[in-house]
């Protein structure tokens, strides 16, 4: 069995360093500018290439096609919105709090969906997902099908979230030390076995790996990460509801991943990142921006099948 290669620290290559550099003068330059919307932008690629990568995790580094991946930010997105709704605004125990909400709804549906294969594992996954979509409309006390309004933004001790830039550097600080930790994670004998897994099941299994308990626990992980991502999103657009959690915003997250690359570290940034401004310079251009999205991401695709990263050559530590 070939060793899963080892992956290179996301912040030592020259040019991750640069582009660190660029997102951090990002908010300076833009309010220099007078340009402050592309603060707000700019936060949102990052929250989405939170969600995005952690689906990444299990889906370009595990093997598992998840298409309910968006039900993990619609919990963290509510957890937030209901403790804040209950008096509790304090980042510091609501956004944990999230985190720990979709890690256990994770494992309940990690329990279950990972049982199965194939393409049962896709159904399963959506209908866990769209389970939760209408249990969250029919409870009418949190707003229903209408969403649930946040009074404000969650509070942090010494930190100015209320503020555009502070949010900003916020979100960039959680997105780098999530990174970096994933990283670290893959480069562990857990996420070396994870993927071997995703490379041959019946060989690790036949080694002696649990490989039930291998997926379940890197499905957990990216679950936690993606109520992660959802908190940050309430907090964000100061509003949540159950489309957070639908089919279509799962296939979303799925297409940025393919987009950046699947089992490309950097392909849930990378794709995130092209889907949202593509997103944002159509919509400018054209009411049917859909179509004409639709359409270049049908090119990029076509041009770069295995996603954009695949035009960067892979490296490898010797």
């Amino acid at each position: 069995m070939m060793k899963p290669s080892v992956l290179d620290h996301p912040l030592r290559a020259p040019w991750a360093l640069l582009a660190l550099c660029m997102l951090v003068a990002l908010p300076f330059v833009a309010e220099a500018l007078d340009e402050g919307f592309y603060i707000t932008v700019a936060s949102r690629i990052l929250i989405f290439a939170l969600a995005a990568t952690s689906l990444n995790l299990i889906l370009g580094f595990g093997g598992m096609v998840s298409f309910g991946h968006a039900a993990f930010m619609g919990i963290g997105a509510y957890a937030v919105g209901m403790l804040m709704d209950a008096g509790l605004a304090s980042a510091a125990l609501s956004w944990p709090m999230a985190v720990l909400a979709a890690a256990v709804f994770a494992a309940i549906m990690g329990a279950i969906s990972l049982r199965t294969q194939g393409v049962y594992f896709i159904m399963i996954t959506l209908a866990f997902a769209q389970m939760l979509y209408f249990f969250m409309v029919s409870l009418k006390a949190y707003g229903g099908d209408d969403g649930l309004s946040l009074a404000s933004r969650s509070t942090w001790s010494g930190w100015n979230i209320n503020s555009d830039v502070g949010f900003y550097f916020l979100v960039l600080g959680v997105f780098v030390l999530v990174f970096v930790g994933l990283q670290r994670l893959l480069n562990s004998p857990l996420g070396h076995a994870l993927q071997a897994i995703r490379d041959n099941e019946t060989r690790m299994t036949a080694l002696g790996f649990s490989v039930f308990r291998i997926k379940l626990m890197a499905f957990v992980v990216a679950g936690a990460i993606g109520g992660l991502s959802g908190a940050l999103l309430a907090n964000q657009n100061g509003f949540v509801s159950p489309s957070l959690m639908q089919w279509s915003q799962s296939g979303m997250l799925m297409i940025m991943v393919i987009l950046g690359g699947v089992g490309r570290l950097y392909g849930g940034l990378v794709g995130a990142a092209v889907f949202l401004l593509l997103e944002e310079i159509l919509v400018a251009f054209t009411i049917h921006w859909t179509l004409a999205l639709g359409a270049l991401l049908l090119t990029v695709v076509l041009v770069a099948p295995n996603g954009l990263l695949s035009l960067w050559p892979k490296r490898r530590r010797p």
